[in-house]
């Protein structure tokens, strides 16, 4: 039996990365999974590959998360296609640096927000279920790197990455105390440094990869399996009487 066996769950940012290996392994631990993301060919790429694997049913749809009524329709979708809707992972998110201030809070907090303010009164009024939301050990710390950042970046890239994440963490814990009593959970995933598309540009020279692999005590970037692997955890019956918190899966970056 699979830790999600009968549930379903609509995955943000499931083109890649983090979001495609939740996607999977949600599927893959029983669970019919909606696969949204602004990329409809990523979407449609990993609900396919869901369906390769055999696992469970999967389908897909474009969302771009700063569209608030986009985000409420697309859990009425999710119920209309799978049946039902027990799990929001709302995972969707950009990096500072390529979208500077506007962009980055518009798709990483107010996308956020979005999934939160229309997901937990949806899942409340269904009975209860498990909402999810991608967090950063840049909303739990200040950033640092190999080389010194340049004041002048900080709050176009830096700056709004970290912003956008600790307001991610706040939203957390201020929705896990609203609907705790109606049977709706809410947590964070606070990954490290992950292989993924959106950490591609760092890992391209092999002297800035290993300096910020050397950031986390274990000495390498984390695999998006890692984090999929906390997202069913948290998503499931294991964690019943867990909400309210932001759990970093991060190598170690934030114990120092």
């Amino acid at each position: 039996m699979g830790k999600l066996d009968g549930k379903v769950a609509l995955v943000t940012g499931a083109g890649s990365g983090i979001g495609r290996a939740s996607a999977l392994r949600m599927a893959a631990e029983g669970a019919a999974v909606m696969c949204a993301d602004i990329d409809a060919a990523g979407a449609g790429e990993t609900a396919a590959a869901v369906k390769e694997t055999g696992a469970n049913a999967a389908t897909d749809m474009a969302l771009d998360v700063t569209d608030g009524a986009g985000v409420e329709a697309a859990l009425g979708r999710t119920v209309e296609e799978l049946g039902g809707l027990d799990i929001l992972f709302n995972n969707a998110g950009v990096g500072g640096a390529e979208h500077g201030w506007d962009r980055t809070i518009a798709v990483n907090l107010q996308g956020v927000y979005h999934g939160l303010v229309h997901g937990a009164p949806f899942l409340a009024a269904r009975g209860g279920g498990a909402i999810i939301n991608t967090a950063s050990i840049a909303g739990l710390v200040g950033l640092t790197g190999p080389a010194p950042v340049d004041p002048a970046e900080v709050s176009a890239t830096t700056g709004a990455y970290v912003a956008s994440k600790h307001g991610v963490n706040g939203l957390t814990k201020q929705y896990a105390i609203i609907y705790a009593r109606s049977g709706v959970r809410v947590n964070a995933i606070a990954p490290g440094y992950i292989e993924t598309p959106m950490t591609a540009p760092v890992r391209e020279f092999e002297e800035v990869r290993q300096g910020m692999a050397n950031l986390h005590p274990m000495g390498r970037f984390g695999q998006p399996e890692e984090i999929a692997a906390a997202a069913v955890f948290l998503a499931s019956d294991d964690a019943s009487f867990i909400t309210g918190i932001v759990l970093p899966v991060d190598g170690g970056y934030t114990a120092r």
